[in-house]
């Protein structure tokens, strides 16, 4: 069944802006970022963050091919080990993947400045996903009990659905890390080395198999407008998750 209902309060966009309009730093990567490195830069912007030091920051990236744990991770859900690397990632949830052309937006965001209400903020990272999806004529959903979006098959039979977008945060003294990703255009067949989220029954999708065939700056600029219309304004800095 399809779930719109949202948290308490999470109606309005305005609860996630912050007041003063501060900018978020938007940064895209321009290389495949290792996977311990981006954990490391991650940590070290949302501790200064959280101590008045840093901007928010909103930091694109693609991985090389590995398989990230988090904290509900279940071994038997790893059914390829030696595949890819395999990385304990510190975010809730279960395994997931990360490689080209899926593109991984990592959020450092101070929620002392939007709402205290982590709740609302997985129902907003949901929406600018859905948002952004809309711009490719692509309808994204939310389920009941599934943090993530989904994307109906019907062609496939009565209830089939896939996966196009994870979510995983971690929040530390109010500020968030980790984050979104979406599928542009993966080698969907590496996620049949893990049970992605745990979920057995249904698959996973991209942009490109639903026949969109979208450039990942033509992704970018999408998660732009979106996140700016539920977040706030944005400005673009350099590469590289500087403080």
């Amino acid at each position: 069944m399809v779930s719109e209902t949202l948290t308490p309060g999470c109606e309005a966009p305005a609860k996630l802006m912050r007041a003063d309009g501060r900018p978020v730093d938007w940064i895209i990567a321009s290389a495949p970022v290792p996977y311990p490195e981006a954990l490391a830069a991650m940590k070290a912007r949302a501790a200064a963050i959280a101590n008045g030091e840093a901007a928010e920051a909103v930091w694109l990236v693609e991985h090389p091919p590995l398989y990230t744990a988090g904290t509900s991770a279940r071994n038997e859900d790893l059914l390829a080990p030696e595949r890819f690397p395999v990385f304990e990632a510190g975010r809730g949830g279960q395994y997931t993947y990360h490689g080209p052309g899926q593109r991984v937006a990592y959020t450092m965001l101070d929620l002392r400045e939007r709402g205290r209400d982590i709740r609302c903020l997985v129902n907003g990272l949901e929406g600018w996903v859905i948002d952004t999806l809309a711009r490719f004529n692509v309808k994204g959903e939310r389920r009941a009990g599934r943090v993530g979006v989904w994307v109906a098959r019907p062609e496939r039979g009565r209830g089939a659905e896939d996966k196009i977008a994870a979510i995983g945060v971690r929040v530390s003294k109010w500020v968030t890390f980790h984050g979104i990703s979406l599928n542009v255009a993966p080698d969907l067949d590496h996620y049949s080395g893990i049970v992605p989220c745990g979920i057995s029954d249904h698959g996973v999708t991209s942009l490109e198999d639903l026949g969109q065939i979208v450039a990942m700056y033509e992704a970018d600029s999408a998660l732009k407008a979106a996140f700016e219309a539920r977040f706030g304004p944005v400005r673009s800095v350099a590469d590289g998750l500087v403080l």
